[in-house]
């Protein structure tokens, strides 16, 4: 068993908490850089969309998972990032006073599509500021269906129902939004957005956000604008969450309003609860069980009776169900299993059940809610 002596302050801030961090994760990317080379293309495609989705997870982990903000609605601002980044490299931008449209390449219509989504972030978390719990779930639920109707109606921009082409990024002759180029793509950006969110949460505003999770009464008798905290989660929640939508759409090549429906919310919060709310490594172990569940599933209705495998509306309740499972049975998720089970193998034979036990005793502050 490895023990830590922290001898300042520095230590306890560092990324790499020991020297087993740089080979195994230094292991880890060196698989992933080689994957291509390795696997078949349709493996390789899987890959590329469950680095997609666990950008969608860290983005969704920054606002539940360390600020204690329940969002269903999370679909709203993955479908603006992928609307975005379609209608800015595709038909371009239509301004009144040019006659030519502005088509914008990808290296600026990508971030273009995280402010948008950021700034959408920002227009339904000033409103939400006095929301919380089932209530804030409600809200952004509600903001969901609203950005899906917009989708739907707004046929000038989205083509509505019938559809909008999603155009290939070509740079030097390299199709940049497919194959094993946009598998690196997807992966860089993923360690990127990885790399940003650690060091978020290792600065004033990322503990701050930790301490309105953990109480808001306590955080603001510290000091804390709770206000200006919960409207930055959800605007880089929403931003790193426009990004993956940006790149799903370049990933799927035709975009249509059944593509972010409230269904994709459940699926996002399903990932970052699964996955183990409050860790890093809980967004990629949820995305993997995200993406491996429907084929799981499809396995499944093999076996079981046809009137059961066809019933309408199977899928989101086994989500659902799932869901409540985890948070009845394994609250801390994947994650926090694999914590337990090293912690076991790591303490042993003198491993106790009660380590990761919540506690129930609770501040007087608390109970004023």
């Amino acid at each position: 068993m490895r023990f830590l002596f922290k001898t300042n302050y520095e230590q306890d801030i560092r990324l790499a908490k020991h020297s087993g961090y740089y080979w195994s994760y230094g292991a880890l990317l060196a698989i992933v850089f080689a994957a291509p080379l390795m696997l078949d293309s349709y493996y390789v495609g899987q890959m590329t969309q469950l680095y997609i989705m666990a950008i969608a997870g860290v983005g969704l982990m920054l606002l539940s998972g360390y600020t204690g903000l329940v969002s269903l609605g999370h679909a709203a601002f993955f479908g603006i990032g992928a609307y975005t980044e379609a209608v800015l490299t595709g038909n371009g931008l239509h301004l009144p006073f040019m006659e030519e449209p502005i088509v914008f390449s990808f290296f600026l219509s990508f971030p273009l599509a995280g402010l948008l989504a950021a700034v959408a972030g920002i227009a339904i978390g000033i409103p939400a500021l006095r929301l919380t719990g089932i209530y804030l779930a409600i809200a952004t639920f509600a903001f969901a269906i609203v950005v899906e109707e917009v989708f739907s109606r707004w046929e000038s921009v989205t083509n509505g129902y019938t559809g909008l082409l999603v155009e290939y990024i070509e740079i030097g002759g390299v199709t940049l939004t497919d194959g094993t180029p946009f598998y690196f793509l997807c992966l860089g950006v993923l360690i990127a957005v990885i790399l940003f969110s650690l060091n978020l949460l290792r600065s004033p505003t990322g503990r701050a956000m930790m301490a309105v999770r953990d109480s808001e009464i306590s955080a603001q008798s510290m000091g804390v604008n709770l206000a200006q905290t919960k409207t930055t989660a959800f605007a880089l929640s929403a931003g790193i969450t426009g990004l993956a939508g940006a790149l799903f759409a370049h990933k799927l090549g035709f975009l249509s309003p059944e593509s972010f429906t409230v269904l994709q919310s459940l699926e996002l919060l399903v990932l970052v609860v699964v996955g183990g709310l409050g860790s890093i490594h809980g967004a990629i172990f949820g995305a993997m069980f995200v993406l491996a569940l429907p084929q799981a599933l499809a396995i499944l209705k093999d076996y079981l009776p046809a009137e059961i495998a066809e019933t309408p509306g199977i899928e989101p309740f086994i989500f659902g169900l799932i869901l409540v499972f985890f948070i009845i049975f394994e609250p801390l998720g994947i994650y926090g299993r694999w914590l337990k089970v090293k912690l076991y193998f790591q303490m042993f034979p003198l491993y106790k059940k009660a380590t990761f036990k919540r506690q129930k005793a609770y501040m007087k502050s608390e109970r004023l809610k």
